[in-house]
């Protein structure tokens, strides 16, 4: 019974499409910044190309030599160490492993915060849509505008409905018309 529980409380849980109406809320936000960065491109691309055209090749060249040269000497560098750091190696293996654990364990959680926050997000934007904050905010008024409790009675009417029982008020429900009633009058109207 605990998997047909489990697998209930699954396919009811409305976090996921709540997580999906905040993603798409959230994308919709990011896409409406998306024509001012087109104009910043717009203003800064003559500037870079005039830059790229202006760069002399050869200095270019030179530059990726100098850069080639810095990485193949810290390349022997390292190599030659491996030899002599075999042992060490094999331990910060190790310690990064469990370094790699916590801080995926640290990830996770900071994932479900994330995931648990888009899913609030998500449900405040489908209470948006459909108008719930708005009826909400009504049903606050109402209990703060509620009318104030009736003055005390006097004390003469107080001793008086303490003697009596209190009787349950019978109440009466108001006459219905069944359909066929209702038909039967339209077509004697009609």
């Amino acid at each position: 019974m605990a998997i047909a529980d489990d697998l209930r409380k699954t396919l009811t849980d409305p976090t996921p499409l709540y997580f999906a109406a905040g993603t798409a809320d959230l994308a919709v936000q990011q896409a409406r910044k998306v024509p001012g960065l087109i104009e910043q491109l717009r203003a800064e691309a003559p500037a870079r190309i005039d830059a790229v055209r202006n760069t002399d090749p050869k200095a270019v060249q030179e530059r990726a030599k100098e850069a080639q040269a810095a990485v193949t000497a810290k390349f022997a560098e390292v190599v030659g160490s491996f030899d002599a750091d075999l042992k060490k190696l094999g331990e910060q293996a190790q310690d990064l492993a469990l370094r790699g654990v916590g801080v995926a364990a640290e990830y996770a959680v900071k994932a479900r915060e994330t995931y648990e926050k888009v899913a609030e997000h998500g449900e405040q934007t489908v209470r948006t849509w459909r108008g719930e904050v708005a009826d909400e905010i009504v049903e606050i008024a109402e209990v703060v505008e509620a009318p104030a409790p009736a003055p005390a009675a006097e004390p003469e009417a107080k001793a008086a409905a303490s003697e009596e029982p209190a009787k349950p008020a019978a109440r009466k429900a108001p006459a219905r018309k069944t359909a066929a009633k209702k038909s039967a009058a339209e077509s004697q109207e009609g």
